[in-house]
């Protein structure tokens, strides 16, 4: 089939990767316009866009908005067989749905109708699942909520963050989209709509999500940890300032919330039940670094505490 691919992040060029290695003819890429990064603020290419330029000879499309009448024009022209996507980050518009005769096929990464959203694998983690997954679905107009081509699962480990876990579902979830190509191709594969039931939604975790409450449950600091790792970072306040949390570790230590313990090796602060160790922050305008590191650094009094309400 010619396809055409939209995306934008690095779990997307997986996928991408994957495509073109298969026998598919990839005749664009869709992607997010440039972005301002890193401290000058310099407009940068989607890891998407860097890697079909890398390709060479195959046309990229940055529409500001995916309902821009020249895109969609375009798009026409290049006349794709089928649309596969992988957290492109925009909202498609029916015009763009009707295009290819196949449709828009999205991977997502979670065992749909859960967590249907922007940020499946995040809420996963955060709520305790034991299990997650990849679906392949015919976008329509409501999120997420198309029918399902294929489906695979991935357990969770009790030490997996988001960015592990992503890893993970982009190499199977690369397979699983390849396989859903050649399948519809074939004219072997039916696509089954969801259930009504078990629907749960995944909006994209903000930096005020990410806030620490050290009054709740260690497991539930654990898992919030993990789950804004790498982004957006879970963090509390020490002195006034944001101090992100990277990596903890459960332990079976008594501290009240918010109190901190430290010895030559080790950082420990208090939660709504057992205390956790603090493995790796990240201090206001610094790098990532160990927390015994940190404390030696800041020198810690028997008065500090770690969060504004604890």
């Amino acid at each position: 089939m010619r396809v055409v691919f939209a995306g934008t992040p690095e779990p997307a060029v997986t996928a991408l990767e994957a495509i073109v290695a298969s026998r598919h003819e990839l005749v664009g890429v869709v992607t997010r316009p440039d972005a301002p990064a890193g401290r000058g603020r310099k407009l940068v290419a989607s890891p998407v866009a860097q890697y079909a330029e890398e390709l060479g000879g195959v046309e990229i499309l940055k529409p500001v908005k995916p309902s821009d009448p020249e895109f969609l024009a375009r798009l026409r022209e290049i006349a794709p067989d089928c649309c596969p996507v992988v957290a492109y980050g925009g909202l498609l518009p029916q015009a763009a749905l009707d295009i290819p005769k196949h449709g828009w096929i999205n991977l997502h990464f979670s065992v749909l109708p859960a967590w249907r959203g922007a940020a499946p694998v995040q809420h996963s983690i955060i709520s305790g699942d034991d299990v997650t997954g990849a679906s392949t679905f015919r976008i329509v107009k409501a999120l997420d909520a198309g029918p399902v081509y294929g489906v695979l699962t991935e357990p969770i480990g009790p030490e997996d963050t988001a960015g592990d876990l992503l890893h993970r579902l982009a190499v199977s979830g690369a397979k699983l989209l390849v396989d859903t190509l050649d399948g519809i191709e074939a004219g072997v594969l039916e696509a089954r709509e969801q259930p009504a039931e078990g629907v749960t939604l995944a909006p994209k975790i903000t930096v005020e999500d990410a806030e620490l409450d050290l009054n709740a449950p260690a497991h539930r600091v654990d898992r919030l940890v993990r789950g804004c790792n790498p982004a957006p970072g879970a963090w509390t306040t020490f002195r006034g300032e944001r101090l992100k949390v990277l990596a903890v570790r459960l332990t079976d230590e008594e501290l009240k919330p918010g109190e901190l313990r430290a010895t030559k090796s080790s950082v420990r602060v208090g939660t709504g039940s057992k205390a956790v160790e603090l493995v790796t922050v990240q201090p206001q305008g610094k790098k990532p670094m160990a927390a015994a590191d940190w404390a030696r650094g800041i020198r810690l009094t028997d008065e500090d505490r770690l969060g504004t309400s604890a």
